[in-house]
């Protein structure tokens, strides 16, 4: 499959992604009729990983996530010289949706920007956790989200389940993070809606890249030595 197709895919999935999961944070989850708190928006990350899996796995292998791309190359499972197509692409979907859901969001009246599910720590952490809890949390996190995905997609592992392993593991990692920095685990998810509330969330946005990009790089290496190929 060409590049631009699969930078394409990685472009349409990410969007799906940040309008998902994000847009169940902004429109759904304190909403008075059908509010559908932490538990549901846990739930719709999950969700748009399970569907953009069957749906563009087979084109681009679905990382919609610039962490997924670099431990996917500390694994060894994909080419170094195809992570600036992929990663600019995560990004651009990643912002275009955070411009729908604004959008989109802007059209009720009396709406305020807000956090707008945007990462944070400190003060800006949904539940005051420090800048140390934050970075390990999210290290931590996106290590085990890796180690998920590279054991999930091993050629060894049971065929056609990986959407579900990837998709429930993403689905828990919200559950537990999202009091500590509203979950990012994924640098584009950081930055749409980082674009949108300016200030306090660009300034912390270094840490949704560092820490989910080193903790994806550690898991990338480790499943190397947990799972080594047969040789010959």
């Amino acid at each position: 499959m060409p590049l631009r197709n699969r930078a394409l895919a990685e472009l349409l999935g990410t969007f799906w992604l940040v309008l998902g999961g994000c847009g169940s944070a902004v429109l759904a989850a304190t909403f008075p009729a059908v509010g559908i708190g932490l538990l549901g928006v846990a739930l719709a990350f999950g969700l748009t990983v399970l569907t953009m899996a069957y749906a563009i796995g087979h084109v681009s292998g679905c990382h919609l996530n610039p962490a997924v791309t670099v431990g996917l190359i500390a694994g060894g499972r994909f080419k170094a010289s195809e992570a600036v197509a992929y990663i600019v692409a995560q990004v651009a979907g990643a912002v275009a949706a955070a411009g729908v859901l604004y959008f989109i969001a802007s059209g009720r009246p009396g709406f305020v920007t807000g956090g707008f599910a945007a990462n944070g720590f400190g003060e800006h952490s949904p539940g005051q956790y420090s800048l140390a809890a934050g970075f390990v949390t999210e290290a931590v996190m996106t290590f085990m989200f890796l180690m998920i995905i590279l054991g999930a997609t091993d050629e060894r592992a049971p065929k056609g389940f990986a959407p579900v392993a990837i998709g429930l593991g993403l689905t828990l990692i919200h559950l537990v993070s999202i009091p500590v920095t509203n979950t990012s685990v994924n640098p584009a998810r950081s930055t749409g809606p980082a674009l949108i509330v300016g200030g306090w969330a660009l300034s912390q946005l270094w840490l949704f890249w560092a820490a989910p990009l080193l903790g994806a790089a550690l898991a990338g290496l480790a499943y190397r030595c947990l799972a080594p190929k047969a040789q010959g």
